[in-house]
């Protein structure tokens, strides 16, 4: 009989950063994966998990929705739009926004909800070479229960959302128009109490959401993250 242990299938460490771990299986925690854009980063999928968990255990029930931010093509920003500074702006935009709407609703009702955001973001490489961002954003939803329209004239969050990343890209929101997506089937509503049961939303979501997890089309060795996620 041979002593020689069998090869692994798959290759444990990513072969671009021996930091990050390949994860080849169907599920996480017992919830589902886009098996077919895999394989995924462990690290990735653990923050993903992670951040969903902490938004559950703040708030009983979770707005969640994805959106996709794109940089122009025949624009040419400064360098550091082309960085990770630019998804961190937006963030830190967005969040302003939020607070400052509900301290508006707090003078004008007396009370607010309240809403930390947190959120969960990739960064890819278009064919073209010019990065763009996959953006998974979780709100108390009894403070936000939708997105609202697109191109309303009232406030909503999308744009909230379209305002935060033309302020990160230094355009103003005529020349950023079209640069955020909201995909197909984007928004999720999430209830703690209905964990484990039939009803539950989030499968649904962490299926949808491991996409950020993937591997492919992330650039490695640029000194630029592909992944990232809020804190706390």
């Amino acid at each position: 009989m041979s002593n020689l242990l069998p090869e692994p299938r798959y290759p444990r460490r990513h072969p671009s950063n021996s930091n990050l771990h390949l994860y080849q299986d169907a599920s996480y925690e017992g919830l589902p994966l886009m098996v077919d854009k895999g394989p995924f980063i462990r690290e990735y999928l653990d923050a993903l998990y992670r951040t969903i968990e902490l938004a559950l255990a703040e708030y009983p029930r979770i707005l969640a929705f994805r959106v996709d931010l794109r940089l122009p093509q025949r624009v040419r920003l400064p360098d550091r739009a082309y960085t990770n500074d630019v998804i961190s702006n937006f963030f830190e935009s967005f969040s302003r926004k939020i607070q400052y709407h509900q301290e508006k609703v707090r003078q004008r009702d007396g009370y607010a909800r309240g809403c930390k955001v947190r959120y969960v973001w990739s960064r890819e490489i278009g064919g073209k070479g010019v990065p763009h961002y996959h953006v998974l954003i979780l709100l108390n939803r009894d403070a936000y229960y939708t997105l609202g329209k697109l191109n309303s004239e009232r406030e909503n969050m999308i744009s909230r959302i379209e305002a935060s990343w033309a302020g990160a890209l230094g355009l103003d929101l005529s020349q950023a128009s079209g640069l955020v997506h909201i995909p197909k089937n984007s928004t999720y509503r999430i209830d703690r109490s209905l964990r484990r049961e039939e009803r539950d939303v989030l499968p649904d979501l962490f299926h949808r959401a491991s996409y950020l997890c993937k591997v492919a089309t992330k650039s490695y060795g640029d000194r630029q993250r592909g992944f990232g996620c809020s804190r706390g």
